[in-house]
């Protein structure tokens, strides 16, 4: 008896530690990319709703890629659009990899997954329904076109936290 109280009061810490790790999210998506290969001219996107316009925010991008992936970094431009039309547009670096070449981020296969920082401390202006677009933009060095489709490169996400 007193190994089945012992289990269910495990079992209970464990779903609680599950479940309170992602209190902080209030969006987050994830978009498949066709043939792990991203094409520059395919933009993901992610509408959202936004009702808070006092509290202060995280956003962040999640790229996933495996073993394919053949770049140490990864260059992105993201457009932020507004409810009104107004848009904010950023080219980010992200670092895909350590100095010996193993990929950074999470995942204990193939696929690493990072979590990548996009804008920290933000307060939406207004209510409304928003759109985030991602595209990559790499390009080899000393080429002066980007690379049409990146391989390696596996789901495209987006997400909203509470600070």
């Amino acid at each position: 008896m007193k190994t089945n109280k012992s289990k269910f009061i495990v079992f209970v810490f464990v779903a609680f530690s599950i479940i309170s790790c992602d209190s902080k999210r209030e969006y987050d998506a994830i978009s498949s990319i066709a043939d792990n290969s991203w094409k520059s001219e395919n933009a993901v996107s992610f509408n959202f709703e936004v009702k808070d316009t006092i509290n202060k925010k995280d956003l962040f991008l999640t790229i996933r890629n495996n073993q394919k992936y053949s770049y140490s970094n990864l260059f992105l431009i993201t457009t932020l659009r507004f409810p009104n039309g107004k848009k904010i547009v950023d080219t980010l670096e992200y670092e895909m990899a350590d100095n010996s070449g193993h990929f950074l981020g999470k995942g204990f296969t193939g696929i690493k997954e990072n979590k990548l920082f996009y804008k920290e401390n933000v307060v939406f202006p207004m209510s409304g329904e928003y759109a985030v677009s991602v595209s990559q933009a790499m390009r080899k060095n000393g080429a002066i076109n980007g690379i049409e489709s990146l391989k390696g490169i596996t789901e495209v996400g987006f997400r909203i936290e509470k600070k």
